[in-house]
């Protein structure tokens, strides 16, 4: 009987942009919506807190982190989506890029890997996000929570699946054409 293990070993390659993009924005409105229900299940009296934490990235902390958490703000609410799905794109090109360098891509995401991958960068995310970028952004302490760190995991996951299938979907396109 042989074993056959499919190591993988990195070789500097471009992720398929278009697909990790997606993937990435669209594993951020996931995120979104399970912290927005996290915050209606416990915090309901500060629902529009995490939309505050987030705009505070991009308009600042003195404008956006006082005023009422209970009260809805279609600015801090718009600026929070932005800066959300920017962060998520930008997220969702970063793990293509170590997909695509393991060579992962190949895959069309029905196996193990890629949520094995995403559920690993996920976690990296939260750890990083919450413990390493507090000391310039100390605001976000308060999001320490096992909740957001399902989230972030759930983040990954989705990320990663899903850009295996899209980036497996185009390849096959591709090499229909020629």
């Amino acid at each position: 009987m042989e074993l056959r293990l499919r190591l993988h070993h990195w070789e500097g390659r471009s992720p398929d942009l278009t697909a990790a993009a997606v993937a990435g924005f669209a594993a951020g409105a996931v995120l979104m919506v399970l912290e927005l229900a996290w915050a209606a299940v416990f915090r309901s009296d500060a629902l529009w807190r995490i939309p505050q934490l987030v705009a505070a990235l991009t308009l600042g902390p003195y404008t956006t982190l006082h005023a009422p958490a209970h009260v809805f703000d279609p600015t801090i609410v718009g600026v929070a989506l932005l800066t959300h799905y920017a962060l998520g794109i930008g997220f969702g090109i970063v793990l293509g890029a170590v997909i695509a360098g393991y060579h992962y891509d190949n895959d069309d995401g029905g196996g193990v890997s890629l949520p094995v991958i995403g559920a690993l960068f996920g976690a990296a995310l939260y750890v990083v996000n919450f413990y390493g970028l507090t000391e310039a952004w100390g605001w976000f302490t308060e999001m320490r929570a096992w909740g957001t760190f399902v989230a972030h995991l759930v983040f990954g996951v989705t990320a990663a699946v899903l850009y295996g299938r899209l980036a497996h979907a185009r390849q096959r396109r591709h090499a229909a054409r020629s």
